[in-house]
């Protein structure tokens, strides 16, 4: 078992508990999954940058990547329905715990100029996004072997139904939020 988890089980629920008065263990938000994406908009003249997109995906989750592909037929920017697009990964149970565990700890202080991630970024249903500028951040990728850099999106999805709760369960996991 990861080492957030642990920490979940024991402290974090117990401290939530504490904060907001529930009176059941069930009550208490937990982190549901994470899901990864990227968008590729260059995949559209070129089908090998997309699959180098998806290798990195795959590297950095150590999970398979699902193509993703256009929803409608947008003519100004040439995209066909159905066309590839993008990429994303979906993370739940353990590796989700060891994933976020490395987000937080090893990948998010490498990013330059780091003062914290922005404390905002919840949508009202507790659940929380986060964008990622380059792919390089993640001790998995070795920078010889970067074609391009690429960004990501990166969204926390959990069961609190306020954004206060939300943001109390991701401070528990150490996120580091802008002060």
């Amino acid at each position: 078992m990861s080492r957030l988890r642990e920490v979940y089980e024991n402290e974090i629920v117990e401290a939530m508990t504490k904060k907001f008065g529930y009176k059941n263990v069930m009550q208490v938000p937990k982190l549901d999954k994470i899901v990864i994406n990227m968008g590729i908009g260059e995949a559209k003249e070129n089908a090998k940058i997309l699959d180098s997109a998806v290798k990195d995906l795959e590297t950095i989750t150590g999970q398979k990547a699902v193509l993703t592909r256009a929803k409608k037929s947008v003519a100004n920017f040439k995209i066909r329905e159905g066309m590839p697009i993008g990429c994303k990964v979906t993370l739940r149970g353990e590796k989700m715990y060891e994933f976020a565990d490395r987000l937080i700890n090893l990948s998010l202080p490498r990013v330059r100029d780091f003062r914290g991630i922005n404390p905002n970024a919840f949508d009202g249903r507790g659940n929380y996004a986060l964008g990622i500028k380059e792919q390089l951040i993640f001790p998995e990728i070795e920078y010889d072997k970067v074609d391009k850099v690429r960004g990501m999106d990166i969204i926390f999805v959990t069961t609190a139904n306020t954004d206060e709760e939300a943001r109390e369960l991701l401070t528990l996991f150490n996120m580091p939020f802008e002060k």
